[in-house]
């Protein structure tokens, strides 16, 4: 049986990542900086279990500060590293991405709870999310691509809405979600111009979200997991002729 009381909010949700994680992940491949999104990601991640640990009653206000403030200083310090050690970029995003995970781990070596939670950030909860959770991740939203709209700045234009946008997305669809939506359907239309190259990553990301919650719904599957494939399997099927054609000429 597919409830769609709660497929309807979490497939909004769904496109409200992708309203901005597509623009933001072709900047992030035409930069060739595939995993900044992971690091951030897991910045973001390692804030709200940061709260968690400093805090012993969940207080949503601080959660929010914690995760934008550790996502933010990672902005930061990536486009600090950039200027000084472009050429070690990709290492120096490794490594901040393994610290924060660590760290999240270490921080949650006390709790209980603690590899559900992890879990929780990593996977998400995407079927959990209610149409009041929606009004802020569209606000956010508005905000992360005026920011691409009008500032040209690095910082102003691309690691500060990135981290805010980031920092929303982690906490509604989980870090591997966050993952895939900035590069799959990114990377399945890198070829096309500006904006059909948009048009098609946002039909592809819409329709493997679709696609997965629905699977996920009928066979009792995590949703989360389950999207990460639609998403890839939507973006190999969309690129079908392209791909033979390669390969013949190979």
């Amino acid at each position: 049986m597919i409830d769609y009381s709660i497929i309807g909010p979490a497939f909004i949700a769904g496109l409200l990542v992708l309203v901005t994680h597509v623009p933001l992940g072709r900047k992030v491949l035409e930069r060739g900086i595939i995993f900044l999104d992971l690091a951030i990601a897991q910045s973001a991640a390692f804030g709200v279990v940061l709260a968690g640990y400093i805090f012993e009653e969940e207080n949503v206000f601080f959660v929010q500060i914690s995760a934008g403030a550790s996502a933010i200083f990672s902005a930061v310090l990536l486009n600090w590293t950039e200027k000084y050690w472009a050429r070690y970029q990709e290492a120096i995003i490794g490594s901040l991405f393994v610290l924060m995970a660590t760290g999240s781990i270490i921080a949650l070596a006390g709790n209980p709870h603690g590899g559900e939670n992890l879990k929780e950030l990593l996977v998400g909860q995407i079927l959990w999310i209610t149409w009041d959770q929606l009004w802020p991740a569209v606000i956010i939203s508005s905000v992360v691509l005026g920011a691409m709209v009008f500032f040209k700045h690095p910082l102003l234009n691309f690691y500060f809405p990135f981290a805010i946008a980031v920092t929303m997305s982690v906490q509604l669809v989980g870090v591997y979600l966050v993952f895939t939506s900035l590069i799959i359907p990114a990377l399945a239309t890198l070829r096309l111009s500006q904006k059909s190259g948009l048009v098609k990553a946002l039909l592809i990301g819409a329709t493997g979200y679709g696609l997965g919650l629905i699977i996920s719904s009928i066979f009792d599957l995590p949703s989360g997991a389950v999207i990460v494939w639609s998403l890839a399997v939507v973006a190999i099927v969309s690129n079908a002729p392209s791909i033979v054609r390669t390969l013949k000429q190979k």
